[in-house]
């Protein structure tokens, strides 16, 4: 039996042919043909089962055999707003893995201390369906983009919410052991991460996201870059989600 490949095709029910990245892989890399088997994923829930109708050089025609709407692997939404490090490749390797072990959103935030106050959400969002395709996930994360910080926790009044710091003098409470023990974590809400840049959050904005309903938090005795933090975050909200 050959190997079903696997593609992520949007609307995957009425479309019938993949988008064009996908069949230029389908047909020149992988060389597929009629009648061969192919996986998809709407990247909105479900699986499909399918073979290849029709290819020409440039197109890929499928044909859904059997439709698997799938349940998803964890309670809540898990979104992580990150400060995105100087150095995008280690941003990019942070939204791979993430995109691996579960996340629902992506968001990156403009600090004061921000030594990056641009990146490249196309890029993110290949990786990210690069990512979804090798785990074989049904939902293909959200990508936002770059906001000030201000605009993003005023932007965000609801779910529960939790930033991240490294400041002593400000309380802070393991984020492990309150998730797992909040009696909102097991609901459908949204959970949200503040992560900082390198040189953390002010102070003034972990003051006003406290003021405005976040929860302060620590991730643990060591100390973490950006990207590790984040990743460490969204394993340990995985853990307390599923």
């Amino acid at each position: 039996m050959k190997e079903e490949h696997f593609f992520y095709v949007p609307d995957a029910v009425n479309r019938q042919e993949l988008p064009e990245e996908e069949a230029k892989h389908a047909v020149r890399v992988l060389r597929l043909s009629a009648g061969d088997p192919l996986f998809i994923t709407d990247g909105a829930g479900s699986f499909y089962h399918a073979v290849v109708r029709e290819t020409n050089n440039k197109h890929c025609f499928y044909e859904i055999q059997q439709t698997l709407p799938q349940q998803r692997l964890w309670k809540g939404r898990v979104h992580i707003a990150m400060a995105p490090t100087k150095m995008m490749d280690r941003v990019e390797w942070f939204v791979e893995k993430a995109t691996e072990i579960g996340v629902d959103t992506f968001s990156f935030l403009s600090c004061r201390f921000s030594e990056r106050k641009v990146i490249r959400t196309d890029r993110l969002e290949k990786i990210v369906l690069s990512a979804v395709k090798q785990s074989k996930k049904a939902w293909v994360p959200e990508v936002n983009d770059m906001v000030d910080f201000k605009s993003f926790i005023d932007s965000h009044p609801t779910g529960l919410r939790f930033i991240a710091h490294c400041y002593d003098e400000i309380a802070k409470e393991d984020f492990f052991d309150l998730l797992c023990h909040h009696p909102q974590a097991v609901d459908e809400r949204e959970i949200t991460i503040l992560i900082g840049p390198e040189g953390d959050f002010s102070v003034d904005e972990v003051q006003y996201a406290l003021q405005q309903g976040f929860i302060s938090i620590s991730l643990g005795a060591a100390r973490l870059r950006t990207e590790t933090a984040a990743l460490s975050a969204v394993m340990m909200a995985q853990l307390c989600q599923r």
